[in-house]
This record gives structure tokens, C-alpha cells and sequence, in this order.
């Protein structure tokens, strides 16, 4: 059975630990979009290191439907937060790139500006940027490489949405804000449009091995199977001398 308050406790102990270790004194910073998984990470950073420390960064790209979400969350929080339309430097790029971009080239290059932004408010404001992830999408590589699958620190990768929701609910997050139907804010469906199954079909398999259909246990298999890299360093070639200096040692 999952124990919110005690994750939520050792998450907001860890959030300390990690910014004691890694950055005394730091900001957290963090993308609002006004989905539970960012307004959940923000809220447990406002417990863990108190509302002074984190900078919430809304991103729209031109105009964004539930811009209202993320100025709720951050109002609720209280907390200092910058908006930064980045419309501009993705047309920018678009019209400079000598080619037609991809679809799935122009969908991720949202999310990669995204977090150049975050690191240039975060270096220029103290900061470590959080990763606002969790185990459910990442399990099936939804996520930019590069763009909001990167950060500093990750208080939500090892937790599935089911999980996040029930930690935003103790922690007095808005209902709107931690029940929203998730957009994946590129190409404007839901993700469980674009995924073909459920979050909650997705997390239960994920934590007990159990799926009604099986063709979706065969989707989810094979998109964890190939997505796998995006949870891994990235590979690094060892020269041989490296490793015999290694095995000598």
C-alpha cells in the first residue's frame, strides 16, 4: 500500500539533502506548465526549502490554452516566477534551419527551448533546475531527451502518476491542478491519446506486473524497450590504456 505521507516526508527530507550537498543556499527552479507534475515538484520544493527559494518559469509558445493553470499554481505557491514566451526562438530556429523539419522535430523542439531557458534563469538566479518527471512517462520514454527529461534533481522519476496525484492531494494542491487531463503541450492531444493506453492501465502495470489486454502489454513492453537509452548516462568510449590503469589499481 502506498504510503503518501511518508514518501512525501522522505522526498521533501531528500529535496534538503540534495540542495545541502549540491548547492547551499540555491534557488529551485522549475517549468510551470500547470500539470499535477510541476505544480506537485514545486510544491514539494516550497516545503523542503521554503517559498523564497524556488522560481517557477512559465513557458508559453505564443499563445497557450491553460496558461491560467500554471498563474494558479504559482499563486497558490506564492512564489516569485518569471514568464518567458519562447515563440521567437522556436520560429527563429524553424525559419533557419536550411530543411523542413520533421514533425517529430518540430513537436520536440519546444521542449528543448524550454529548458535552455530554465538553465539561463537558473544560472542567473543561483539555481538548480528540477526535473518534473515521473516514473509513468519516463517508463515509456514520454519525454524530449534533452528537453524535459534533463535537470538538476528528479524528486518524482521513481513515482507513478497515480502516486503524484495522491501526493499533490496531501499537499493541498489545487483539485484542477493535480486531476488535469495531461496535454502533452507539442502537438495538442492528451497523452493517453498519443500512448493508447490509460496512466492508470500503465502504472498498475508498472507496480504489479498486472494489464487487462494484451495487446497494450505488448505496446508498453516494446516502448519501454526501445526508450530505455533515454534513462541512461550517456555512453562514453574507455580507451584501453584507461582500463588496464583501472584493473592495476
Amino acid at each position: 500500500m502506498f504510503d503518501e505521507k511518508k514518501v512525501k516526508d522522505e522526498c521533501v527530507a531528500w529535496i534538503r539533502g540534495f540542495f545541502e550537498k549540491n548547492g547551499p543556499g540555491c534557488n529551485a527552479v522549475i517549468g510551470i506548465s500547470g500539470g499535477k507534475d510541476s505544480s506537485v515538484v514545486a510544491a514539494l520544493c516550497v516545503e523542503a526549502l521554503g517559498r523564497d527559494r524556488v522560481i517557477g518559469v512559465l513557458m508559453p509558445n505564443g499563445e497557450q490554452a491553460d496558461i491560467d493553470m500554471a498563474k494558479m499554481l504559482v499563486e497558490h505557491l506564492k512564489i516569485r516566477h518569471y514568464t518567458v514566451n519562447i515563440k521567437d526562438a522556436v520560429d527563429g530556429i524553424t525559419k533557419n534551419i536550411p530543411f523542413d523539419l520533421s514533425e517529430q522535430s518540430k513537436n520536440n523542439l519546444p521542449a528543448r527551448i524550454r529548458m535552455s531557458t530554465l538553465y539561463a534563469v537558473s544560472q542567473s538566479n543561483n539555481g538548480r533546475v528540477a526535473n518534473t518527471c515521473n516514473l509513468s512517462e519516463d517508463w515509456v520514454g514520454y519525454s524530449t531527451r534533452y528537453g524535459d527529461s534533463v535537470g538538476d534533481f528528479s524528486p518524482c522519476s521513481n513515482l507513478t502518476v497515480q502516486e503524484v496525484k495522491a501526493i499533490g492531494r496531501l499537499l493541498g494542491l489545487p483539485a484542477a491542478l493535480v486531476d488535469k487531463v495531461p496535454i502533452d503541450g507539442l502537438c495538442g492531444k492528451t497523452d493517453e491519446e498519443n500512448l493508447g493506453f490509460t496512466y492508470a492501465e500503465l502504472d498498475r502495470y508498472i507496480r504489479e506486473g498486472k494489464i487487462d489486454d494484451p495487446a497494450k502489454k505488448e505496446k508498453i513492453d516494446r516502448l519501454h524497450k526501445m526508450n530505455a537509452f533515454k534513462l541512461q548516462l550517456m555512453p562514453a568510449f574507455i580507451p584501453s590504456f584507461i582500463k588496464s590503469e583501472e584493473e592495476t589499481r
